[in-house]
């Protein structure tokens, strides 16, 4: 071979030589960027991944603040609630040993075993060994269900796993006395709410129920898989408007675990944090008066400061005993409830005619349109015609001649139909928006009523596919019957408005200092004050010596008006009561209104005078007993 030809040769080797280095450099760019790839940017992905199959969280929300009365008196707090449980993490050994056992059973029966029913198997029979020494410490008898251990099984392992629950202290200290210091039985301590109070203000405080569904705030561990121990929250009443700052703080606590997703060492823990309490403007001495009088009724008792707004007392029957909720709702509770009617807030949610309270509303009207003057006298001879039918007084004989004091404390019905025309529907109803009867009050609790009606031609245009308004329809407004619909709370507003002078009441359950200055966005009711007068001296009148004289005394004199009104519930016909008004009569500091809702079956006639009137003094006497304590003491 020429020199030539061996260098041409060598060339060509380097060629091929050039090339897999060349590959191998390509090889090992693309191994080390993919290396350097993983190592730099999915190091934290890696780390993640790592952390979600070794580590587990457990979030456990803060127990919930109390509620206090305005006196800060409690009327909401928490009970310990003791548990009797086991950590199915600590018998993993029990489980394995009770399958093997199994196992060998079936095998010397020539049986050929179902490795996933007797897994179930074994895992309920140890655990039921264990609620079986709970059962004869306590002398009960309970069974433990193979689905709930499996559910808590494959759902809430690192949970402890309930055998018994809310133990009473008596069968706590036997458990805890005599279970063992290393048993897998444990006694866990929670909390539940408790009401000292019982059925007291029980639509107002509402109630909570228990979910594992809650908020919380962004803590560490946010990506890993995540177990939640049980909380309350506010369904109902002030628990659920005022949940947000009742509920406390989440802690948590990180786990590593093994394989199989147990329990190995915990490595991080916060507390919980208790949540905020709440001073509510409620009056547990008012607040019992008018439970005590509205207990053999059905209906609903509002009072508030008239100043503020405050409400001192909300009661509404039927109602339930808040302690039969807790610390959960059963259905046989639930049911009871519903059979009674009980779980609707007749003072936010009842819609009711307001009867012949409503004729402080046609007697404001009908001052504001000029239809009643200081000397205006309406002859009352126990009737009025309006068209061809005849409207009747609740005087069959008829009152005499009444000018608009003596109309109010005898309720002549002849004197509100009579200036009730003259005013004319548009002025009588554009008085009634003015104190805002037509809509909900704002107060905090939720699913207070918006279908609140103040009927006029319009509505009833519309309601009626244009069918035209006629004047009975404005005598039956008059006196407070037709289409009318005020809850009790939106009457409460109305009377404390007009006892202040004013067009508007901002109702609320929330404290109010004394010396806070309080603006209901109303106006004054503007009209004539030698008038306006003559309306409160009716009442005053009526309160003395009028249909309302059982609401107060010769040493507790109270301003109010009576009414009865006739619905149909259920398809029958039905009478309701009313009182509104206030005390005391020459210096206004409470108002009222009750409404009891009459039992057809029995054939009783029901009236605001003697229904509605005794339980409003109920709660006017408590006010005005607490005052002289509080004179007497700061003597």
């Amino acid at each position: 071979m020429t020199e030539r030809a061996e260098n041409n040769a060598v060339t060509r080797r380097n060629r091929r030589l050039y090339a897999f280095y060349a590959v191998i450099a390509i090889a090992a760019l693309a191994l080390l960027s993919g290396l350097g790839y993983r190592q730099l940017i999915l190091a934290d992905d890696y780390k993640l991944a790592e952390e979600r199959q070794n580590y587990r969280r457990i979030l456990t929300p803060g127990p919930r603040g109390d509620i206090f009365d305005r006196e800060g008196r409690l009327l909401v707090g928490n009970r310990p609630v003791f548990t009797a449980a086991v950590y199915l993490n600590e018998l993993r050994r029990e489980f394995r040993q009770e399958y093997f056992d199994m196992v060998r059973e079936m095998r010397d029966r020539r049986q050929l075993p179902d490795r996933q029913t007797l897994n179930v198997q074994a895992r309920a029979r140890v655990v039921q060994r264990y609620l079986d020494e709970v059962n004869e410490i306590l002398g009960r008898s309970e069974t433990v269900e193979p689905r709930h251990i499996e559910r808590h099984f494959s759902q809430s392992l690192l949970l402890p796993f309930p055998l018994v629950s809310d133990m009473s202290p008596e069968e706590y200290a036997r458990l805890v006395e005599r279970i063992p210091v290393d048993s897998p039985l444990q006694v866990i301590t929670e909390t539940a709410r408790y009401y000292p109070h019982g059925r007291a203000a029980a639509h107002a405080l509402g109630y909570v129920s228990t979910t594992r569904e809650f908020a919380s705030a962004e803590t560490t561990g946010e990506g890993l898989l995540t177990f939640r121990q049980t909380a309350a929250v506010g369904r109902d009443g002030i628990e659920r408007f005022f949940d947000e700052r009742l509920q406390g703080s989440v802690g948590f606590e990180i786990w590593s675990v093994d394989p199989g997703g147990f329990q190995y060492e915990r490595v991080f823990h916060e507390l919980p944090v208790r949540g905020g309490s709440l001073a509510t403007s409620i009056d547990i001495d008012l607040q019992r008066a008018a439970d005590e009088g509205m207990v053999d009724h059905a209906g609903a008792a509002v009072a508030l400061d008239i100043r503020t707004g405050e409400v001192l007392a909300m009661t509404s029957k039927p109602d339930f005993d808040l302690n039969d909720l807790s610390p959960r709702l059963t259905r046989s509770v639930f049911d009871a409830i519903s059979e009674e009617g009980g779980w609707l807030n007749r003072a936010v949610q009842g819609l009711y005619p307001p009867g012949s309270t409503f004729k402080l509303v046609t007697a404001l009207a009908a001052v504001r349109a000029g239809h009643v003057e200081a000397d205006t006298v309406i002859h009352c001879p126990g009737f009025h015609i309006v068209g061809n039918r005849t409207f009747r007084c609740h005087n069959r004989a008829g009152h005499g001649d009444e000018d608009l004091v003596e109309a109010i404390r005898d309720s002549c019905n002849v004197f509100f139909y009579e200036r009730g025309l003259r005013t004319g529907i548009r002025n009588i109803a554009a008085e009634a928006r003015r104190f805002g009867l037509d809509s909900a009050t704002g107060i905090e609790l939720p699913g207070e009523t918006r279908r609140m009606l103040i009927p006029d031609p319009d509505w009833k245009a519309r309601r009626f596919y244009g069918e035209p308004w006629f004047e009975g329809d404005t005598a039956n407004v008059s006196i407070g019957q037709g289409d009318l619909l005020i809850t009790p709370l939106g009457m409460a507003a109305f009377v404390a408005s007009l006892a202040r002078g004013e067009t508007r009441t901002r109702p609320t359950l929330a404290r109010i200092g004394a010396d806070e200055s309080v603006d209901h966005g109303g106006k004054p009711v503007g009209i004539d004050p030698g008038l306006l007068e003559k309306i409160l001296e009716g009442m005053r009148e009526a309160g003395r010596a009028g249909t309302a004289r059982l609401a107060g005394s010769p040493t507790m004199p109270v301003a109010g008006k009576t009414g009865t009104a006739q619905v149909r519930k259920d398809g029958r016909p039905t009478t309701l009561a009313w009182f509104v008004g206030y005390a005391p009569a020459h210096s206004p500091r409470v108002a009222i209104a009750v409404v009891v809702e009459g039992v057809p079956d029995t054939g009783a006639t029901y009236g605001g005078g003697a229904v509605a009137a005794p339980i409003a003094r109920r709660v006017f006497e408590a006010y005005v007993n607490k005052q002289s304590l509080l004179t007497a003491d700061a003597r």
